[in-house]
Parts: C-alpha cells; structure tokens; sequence
C-alpha cells in the first residue's frame, strides 16, 4: 500500500519523476510510515508526510533532517532540523524552511534531468510556445474554436508521432528512448506504443 504524502511532478516527465520531501532519522535511516486510529477500529491509511514526524506519540520518531526524494531514485542532500529553534511550533511550520529548501533541491534535479533529454531545435520550441499563446488568446474570445484547435493539435501529433515513434523504435532501445525523453522505461514504452500504435505489451 502506498503511503500519503505530498508530491509534485512536471508537466512533461510526469510520474516518471514525482518528488517529495522526505523525514530522515538521526541514524541516517528513513522512518516507516506512521497510521492513525481512524476511530473505526482499523489502523487508517498509512502517512509519511514529512510534518508528522515530530516524536510527540510513542509510535512517531522525530526527524533530525528533511530532503527530496524523486521516484527516479535519486535523493538530494539532507537538511538538519534545529529542534531549539523549532520548540513547540509544529513541525510543518518549524520545518517549512527545510521543506521548501528540499522542494528547490527537486527543482534543480528536474533540470538538469532536462539537460540529459534529447534537445528541441529552437525554432521548434518556439513555434510551440507561440501556438500555445496563440490558441490561449483565441480561447478568451471563442471557447469552442479553442477547443477544434485543441482538436487539430491531436490530430498532428497523432500523425507526427507515429513515424517518429516508429523510426525511434527502429533505432533505440526502450531504455535508450526513455533517457532522450527524461522518462522512466515503463511511460517511455507506453509513450511510443501510443504514438507508434503498437500494443505496450508486445
């Protein structure tokens, strides 16, 4: 079962890289995930949200250090916890400044996982900005023209993509294609098999 906490993901790389804060004990190891009576008589969902490991309940341990984690495996540097200063302000206000700092670390590993993808000529990237501009302008004055273009964007991905799905296929390995797209293997397959129009399971 997967435990609740905060995550955040980019728009282009998606689950592929969902990063969180995570609790670190003082001995360096990460706290398993604590449950909360639900007042039901079962154990409630389990949570490791970083804010709840203040060691105020016998069953909860107290951090020593936040830091990101992404679903990639890749960890960011740990940030101490000073409990002094924190005293008996509540963890997620006392250690908001750690938090935010693990947030900013996540942000620096999505980019550089952006410096290791395949690079866009710029002309593209900005004929894809402008159209994006250009149908967001025409949506605040006909809503459903915004939307046939919507419509007629699909339509030319679905066509692009399914020779340069294709051609891709014929030239790289899964986990070749999944580092040019900053994907992991599983959506860069179902990504290709989607535009090559192949089953992702062949």
């Amino acid at each position: 079962m997967v435990s609740r906490r905060e995550t955040w993901t980019t728009e282009e790389f998606g689950t592929s890289h969902t990063g969180a804060v995570e609790a670190v004990l003082a001995d360096g190891t990460v706290p398993a995930p604590v449950y909360f009576d639900s007042g039901s008589g079962g154990g409630g969902d389990p949570v490791s949200q970083w804010s709840v490991y203040d060691g105020h309940r016998p069953h909860i341990p107290k951090a020593a250090a936040l830091r990101a984690v992404c679903s990639c495996g890749w960890a960011g540097p740990e940030h101490p916890l000073d409990w002094k200063a924190i005293g008996d302000l509540d963890l997620a206000e006392g250690g908001s400044e750690q938090a935010d700092a693990s947030e900013r670390d996540w942000d620096g590993h999505t980019a550089q996982v952006e410096t290791t993808t395949v690079p866009l000529p710029e002309t593209v990237t900005m004929l894809l900005e402008r159209l994006e501009e250009e149908i967001d302008k025409l949506t605040k004055t006909s809503p459903v023209a915004g939307v046939r273009a919507a419509r007629r964007l699909e339509v030319v991905a679905e066509r692009v993509g399914y020779w340069a799905a294709r051609h891709t296929a014929a030239d790289l390995d899964t986990a070749q294609a999944a580092t040019h797209l900053g994907l992991n293997e599983d959506a860069a397959r179902k990504l290709m098999a989607r535009f090559g129009r192949w089953s992702p399971y062949r």
